[in-house]
């Protein structure tokens, strides 16, 4: 079964309560093995601006779905958290995006892995490096740490492991 990272996004509230609640949907699934979970982490918006901060984290699992199969879950489970896309980049109770499928590259007109921009994103490569810092992510042939060393130190200020408020 290939190893496989999924990255959660949500700034919608109760944003804790979203990503909770998609691990357990995904934990739910019966081609899906969770195996690790990242620390969850708040980070700036990126692109639409005029929006709250993010929760994030990434989690690796193994699965016996093909790709597009996988992405369907994916979806699913968005829909299934009331997912409604109107802005591009804009506020969402959940974004679910396949950042990594095994060690295959795949490019498909509904999915692209390597996620094509993961290696911009703070908040996908910060929770990866804590999961997994030496893996060789395909398209860019770099390890999850060598592509974080590369992020601008202004992305690096913009995202903190998130910490509740009591």
């Amino acid at each position: 079964m290939p190893t496989v990272y999924i990255a959660l996004g949500t700034n919608l509230e109760p944003r804790a309560h979203h990503l909770e609640k998609a691990l357990e949907l995904f934990r739910a699934l019966p081609d899906v093995e969770l195996k690790r979970v990242s620390s969850i982490y708040e980070s700036k918006p990126v692109g639409y601006l005029d929006q709250p901060d993010f929760l994030n984290l990434v989690f690796e699992a193994e699965t016996d779905l093909l790709p597009l199969d996988l992405l369907d879950s994916c979806q699913s489970i968005e829909l299934e958290l009331g997912r409604v896309r109107t802005i591009r980049f804009g506020p969402r109770t959940l974004d679910v995006d396949i950042v990594l499928y095994g060690v295959e590259s795949f490019e498909e007109e509904r999915l692209i892995v390597p996620h094509p921009r993961m290696q911009e994103r703070s908040f996908v490569l910060l929770p990866l490096q804590e999961l997994n810092p030496e893996l060789i992510v395909p398209k860019w042939n770099k390890t999850v740490k060598e592509l974080v060393a590369e992020l601008p130190p202004q992305d690096l200020e913009e995202i903190w492991k998130y910490v509740p408020k009591a």
